[in-house]
């Protein structure tokens, strides 16, 4: 399984000063010499991180693939149609969002489009869902060879249940019992574990990520059918403690105990 590096994070910690440091590309560095297969940064609308000359030198100077995240925006699609990444993941966005929030709308009216503008300049395709099998059977129309399923449901619930972790204001919360917690959180690892099992029977290539951390990852990574997990935030916040390729290891030892 494919570990999948988001540096965001590292840029959201300098436009906290919205100084030069620290550089997203010294992190990339540091991932190819601990063995981190690509590199995943998410070019938002906003640029409330990750910026467009960000991502050209990143990709000028990478010795990793580059996934790009973005959302389906005409501005972002030509940017990136220009700057070629190996591969795109098409996310949904809301300036009012604190990290997103779910799967992509499938039937967005300017999907079809995007996909192809992407695959015109040779430009593989992700689709951010979900895991459902009938978002499947969805992205297998549209064409696209990759899906990555949203983790975020199942972190949420693995986080409340397990280390007490509370989400405020217009984030979500789970209330109810622990027995009830337990069950929701089984069932959610189940719509991962068919999604995965079923994408790689469609032909899919299917990944995962968001939310993640230390501990949740060791039920993912046991999954059979995902060939890559994406993660960030754990990673980034662990660095800031202890050093990039201290988090970095810690985390591929957590994917491999699984």
């Amino acid at each position: 399984m494919r570990l999948g590096l988001n540096i965001d994070h590292i840029a959201t910690l300098r436009e906290a000063r919205k100084i030069h440091e620290p550089d997203p590309l010294e992190a990339v560095f540091i991932a190819k010499n601990m063995g981190v297969d690509l590199i995943t940064l998410h070019l938002r609308e906003d640029r409330r991180h990750i910026h467009e000359d960000d991502v050209k030198s990143i990709l000028k100077h990478a010795p990793l693939p580059i996934n790009a995240e973005c959302a389906i925006d005409p501005e972002i699609t030509q940017i990136l149609c220009t700057l070629k990444p190996f591969k795109v993941t098409l996310v949904p966005e809301r300036r009012a969002e604190i990290t997103t929030e779910g799967g992509l709308n499938l039937q967005h009216p300017k999907l079809q489009d995007t996909i192809k503008a992407y695959a015109d300049c040779g430009i593989e395709v992700a689709l951010f869902i979900d895991p459902s099998l009938e978002n499947l059977d969805r992205a297998l129309e549209l064409g696209v060879k990759i899906v990555e399923l949203h983790t975020g449901k199942f972190s949420n619930l693995f986080n409340t249940l397990y280390t007490g972790f509370k989400r405020h204001k217009n984030r979500l919360n789970f209330p109810e019992s622990n027995a009830t917690l337990q069950n929701m959180l089984k069932q959610s690892l189940e719509e991962l574990a068919q999604s995965a099992l079923k994408g790689q029977e469609m032909g899919l290539e299917v990944c995962a990520g968001h939310g993640l951390n230390y501990a949740s990852v060791r039920l993912v990574a046991k999954l059979k059918g995902i060939s890559e997990l994406n993660i960030g935030h754990a990673i980034i916040a662990r660095a800031v403690i202890v050093g990039l390729d201290r988090a970095i290891g810690a985390m591929q030892e957590a994917m491999r105990a699984s």
